[in-house]
């Protein structure tokens, strides 16, 4: 059964521009302020992988994930909380960007340059492993323990910036109807700046033309991401007190007594108050269980991938420059997909549009793990065992720029517009457990269950266990979960429709 469609728009308006001209006003400094948002996400999330994956290894990924992620998700959380308790909302944003920020900048411009230093010696960290084998890959971490720092704000930037500083303060000065409308054009907008991440990213990595052999080629391209993110996260600060100043003191956008997070007598909060209303809440149990079976899929299936990409680029700057390259493309594909999310979103019921996602995950995790399965058959028939590496890459990249560009359409816009319904309490303390622990949780349950894997099959075995080894068991664990983010979007979608 089809919803009422906004008939004010021209055809064609209303499939690519459904705005209001008025809105321009508030529309336009949230599109800037999401697309500088995701542009820095995803440089900061390339370098984060780059550093890891081609110092360490692709396994190590499931153990910063399991080990390091979550203890800095908590404490940020438990910071972020204590904080909120005394600053304003405008305040608290500019407080914990300012936070990200200045790590970022000591990584690029302390740190890394003087790893050496501060780093233990490799004869240091292989004897330790020599003498606990089964702590192989955490001494391996330790040995590089300021480039796991890195990675775990860099995994968190999204969870705090994106999906809760950002849309959280959207969705306190958005209604459900506008929401339906305006969602999916500020999220296009948002899309172009992955491409553009991409872009910048490649540009930045592929120098070694520009350079003398003597020059440490990564080195030159942090600098330029990482000033590149301070930079443009500067302007987000400006656009945001704009928003505060010109926008939200009009009441054509905002007509509520006091501005988004301001109470006369604010009520303190605390990190124990949102997980009991996360797990009392049959609503918001539901909407964690999407963002946990999300987070667990794709965490098993682009672990999985980048084992295999590896392989086939060893060097830092190659490994960027292709991460980089694949970001553009899903970034320009997820901008036609959101298009399409947009207009099935504002015509068709809520579960119809969240259903796409988990269909598209199970069918590419199949098509990844077949491709890994079929190793032996590949071989005979290639001729080689670069062939079939290279078969599995193409695959991989297909599949997650597939999955990706769901995630960002209709993953993203469903998971948003059920947070709409709740009261402001839930929106606010529910949302900031669901978005932040609750996929740090997903992430880092799907490295769980590969480091739990990985230990049993090394301990079975006698040697250690590597991703080709944990494959068939990685598959089952992924099934299930799909079917379970199944159970939980059809169960979800009759909730959202008693509440409208």
């Amino acid at each position: 059964m089809k919803a009422n469609v906004d008939c004010e728009f021209s055809t064609l308006r209303g499939i690519f521009f459904p705005i209001y001209r008025y809105e321009l006003k508030k529309i336009i400094p949230l599109g800037i302020i999401l697309f500088i948002t995701l542009f820095n996400h995803y440089c900061l999330k390339n370098i984060k992988d780059s550093l890891i994956v081609t110092n360490i290894g692709a396994e190590a990924l499931a153990f910063i994930k399991l080990f390091c992620v979550p203890p800095g998700a908590v404490l940020c959380m438990l910071l972020y909380t204590k904080l909120s308790d005394k600053l304003k909302n405008e305040h608290l944003f500019y407080a914990t960007l300012s936070s990200f920020l200045c790590f970022f900048a000591l990584f690029a411009f302390c740190l890394y340059p003087y790893r050496s230093f501060f780093h233990p010696s490799c004869d240091t960290i292989v004897r330790l492993q020599t003498l606990f084998p089964s702590a192989f890959w955490l001494f391996s971490i330790l040995g590089v323990w300021s480039y796991a720092i890195f990675f775990v704000l860099a995994e968190l930037w999204s969870s705090f910036m994106l999906h809760l500083l950002f849309w959280q303060f959207v969705n306190q000065i958005t209604e459900l109807k506008e929401a339906k409308r305006v969602y999916a054009f500020l999220a296009i907008i948002g899309q172009g700046a992955v491409a553009l991440s991409g872009l910048v990213g490649t540009i930045a990595s592929d120098i070694k033309n520009n350079t003398s052999e003597f020059q440490d080629l990564w080195q030159i391209t942090l600098n330029y991401l990482i000033g590149t993110v301070i930079i443009t996260s500067i302007i987000v600060m400006f656009l945001y007190h704009w928003i505060h100043q010109h926008v939200l003191t009009d009441r054509r956008f905002y007509n509520k007594p006091h501005l988004p997070g301001i109470k006369i007598k604010k009520v303190k909060s605390s990190l124990y108050q949102g997980l009991k209303m996360a797990i009392t809440s049959p609503y918001l149990g539901l909407i964690a269980l999407l963002v946990i079976c999300y987070g667990i899929n794709d965490n098993i299936l682009e672990n999985f991938w980048k084992h295999e990409l590896k392989n086939r680029f060893p060097d830092i700057n190659q490994y960027n420059t292709f991460m980089c390259q694949y970001t553009m493309h899903y970034g320009l594909l997820s901008m036609f997909v959101l298009i399409l999310a947009g207009n099935i979103f504002r015509r068709f019921k809520w579960g119809i549009g969240a259903m796409i996602t988990p269909c598209i995950v199970t069918l590419g995790g199949i098509i990844i793990f077949g491709s890994i399965f079929a190793k032996n058959y590949c071989i005979q028939c290639l001729g080689s065992a670069l062939a079939h590496q290279t078969l599995i890459i193409f695959a991989g990249v297909t599949v997650l720029i597939g999955i990706k560009s769901s995630k960002m359409s209709f993953f993203d816009l469903s998971k948003e517009m059920a947070y709409i319904p709740l009261n402001e309490e839930m929106k606010v303390k529910g949302k900031a457990v669901v978005d932040v622990l609750g996929y740090r949780f997903g992430k880092s349950g799907g490295s769980g269950l590969q480091v739990v894997l990985l230990t049993c099959v090394t301990l079975c075995s006698g040697t250690q266990a590597t991703y080709e080894s944990i494959a068939p068991y990685a598959f089952i664990i992924f099934l299930l979960t799909s079917c379970v983010w199944f159970v939980a979007v059809s169960r979800l979608s009759r909730k959202i429709r008693v509440k409208n």
